[in-house]
C-alpha cells in the first residue's frame, strides 16, 4: 500500500542542486532575467550535466528498493524559482536521468522554502546561501550545497548502489549547547570536564535530527536485507572534532533521539578530509564552513548555517 506523504521520508531541493545550470545562472546574473529564460527556451533539448546534489538524490531515490514495490517510502520534490515554462528543460533532465520525481513547484521568483511543510519535507537543499540561511533562521532545516570540482558529481562507482550519507554532530544531529561552551572559553580541556560532567544528560535535537530520525525505518530494512544476505544499500556515518571523553554525550544523545549510525569517526582536531576522502560520502552535513574549505571541490557538502558557528551577521553589513 503506498504511504501518504505524511509517512515519507521527503526532501526538497532546487532546480540547481540537481543539475549543474551554473553557466545559466550567469546570464541571469550578466544579462537579466529575460535573457535567462530566452536560453532555457532556446536549449530545452539539452540535457543539463548533474549538479553537486545528483548523487545524493540518485542514490536516496534508490532506497525506495528497500520497501515492497507499490510503497515508495521515500520521495523527492522539486522547489524552484524558476518560472513553470522555465522549470519545463528541468522535468525533461528529470525524466532522461530516470530519477523518479513527480511533484515540482515553480515559483516565479518567489521563496520555495515555505512551502516544504506542504509536502512534509525534513530537508530542503538549494545552492543559494541566501535562501538556505533564511530558512535556518525562519525554523526549516535547510542546507547550502557547495560546489563540486568539475565532473565530480558524474564519478558514479560502477557496481555500487550504497548511500553513504555523513552528518557532522553538533549544530546538525544535536543543537549547539556544548559549542557555546567551547567558543565562551575556548579551551578544550574546559569543554571536555564540561561534556564528561554532563555525560548523563542528552544535547537537544538539532536542525537534521528529524532527517535521520526518518531515515530510521529504512536503516531497519536495510538491516534485515543485510542478515539476508543481500548487499548494503545505506549506511551513516557520523564524522565530529569530538573525541574521548566527550564522546559518551554524544552516545547519550544519539540514545535520547532515537538516532542509529553505522559509523562513529571521534576526530579530536584531525582534518575531517583525511576520513572523508577514505569514507566517500555522497553528502556530508556540517555547520563550519571551515571543516568544509578543503572537503567541498571532491565531497557533495551541504553547510547548515545554524547556531554559535553561525552568528547573523552584523546591522548594516547588507550582506
Amino acid at each position: 500500500m503506498p504511504y501518504p506523504i505524511e509517512d515519507k521520508l521527503v526532501v526538497a531541493v532546487s532546480s540547481t542542486v540537481l543539475f549543474d545550470l551554473s553557466h545559466e545562472h550567469g546570464i541571469y546574473l550578466d544579462e537579466g532575467l529575460d535573457a535567462f529564460r530566452a536560453y532555457q527556451r532556446a536549449h530545452r533539448h539539452d540535457l543539463p550535466r548533474p549538479g553537486a546534489g545528483f548523487p545524493f538524490i540518485k542514490r536516496l531515490l534508490r532506497l525506495n528498493g528497500l520497501a515492497a514495490e507499490d510503497e515508495h517510502p521515500v520521495e523527492v520534490v522539486i522547489l524552484s524559482r524558476y518560472h513553470a515554462d522555465d522549470g519545463v528543460r528541468v522535468m525533461d533532465a528529470v525524466r532522461e536521468y530516470g530519477l523518479d520525481i513527480s511533484r515540482a513547484f515553480f515559483m516565479a521568483g518567489g521563496k520555495p522554502y515555505p512551502y516544504m511543510a506542504s509536502v512534509n519535507a525534513a530537508l530542503y537543499l538549494s545552492t543559494s546561501d541566501e535562501q538556505v540561511r533564511e530558512a535556518v533562521a525562519a525554523g526549516f532545516p535547510a542546507g547550502h550545497v557547495l560546489p563540486l570540482a568539475p565532473g565530480a558529481a558524474e564519478a558514479e562507482s560502477a557496481g555500487d548502489d550504497e548511500l553513504r550519507l555523513a552528518f557532522d554532530f553538533d549544530g546538525v544531529l544535536a543543537g549547539d549547547e556544548a559549542e557555546r561552551v567551547f567558543k565562551a572559553h575556548n579551551d578544550l580541556a574546559e569543554f571536555q570536564r564540561h561534556e564528561l560532567a554532563n555525560r548523563a544528560k542528552p544535547l537537544s535535537a538539532g536542525p537534521l535530527a528529524p532527517l535521520l530520525h526518518r531515515f530510521s525505518h529504512l536503516q531497519q530494512l536495510d538491516a534485515k536485507r543485510a542478515a539476508a544476505g543481500e548487499k548494503r544499500m545505506l549506511r551513516v556515518a557520523i564524522v565530529t572534532a569530538r573525541s574521548a571523553p566527550a564522546h559518551d554525550r554524544l552516545v547519550t544523545t544519539l540514545s535520547a533521539l532515537g538516532l542509529e549510525a553505522d559509523e562513529v569517526f571521534l576526530l579530536g582536531g584531525i582534518e575531517k578530509k583525511r576520513v572523508l576522502d577514505i569514507l566517500k560520502p555522497h553528502i556530508f552535513f556540517d555547520d563550519q564552513l571551515s571543516h568544509l574549505a578543503g572537503v567541498s571541490g571532491t565531497t557533495p557538502c551541504a553547510h547548515i548555517p545554524f547556531g554559535i558557528a553561525n552568528p547573523p551577521p552584523a546591522a548594516g553589513t547588507g550582506a
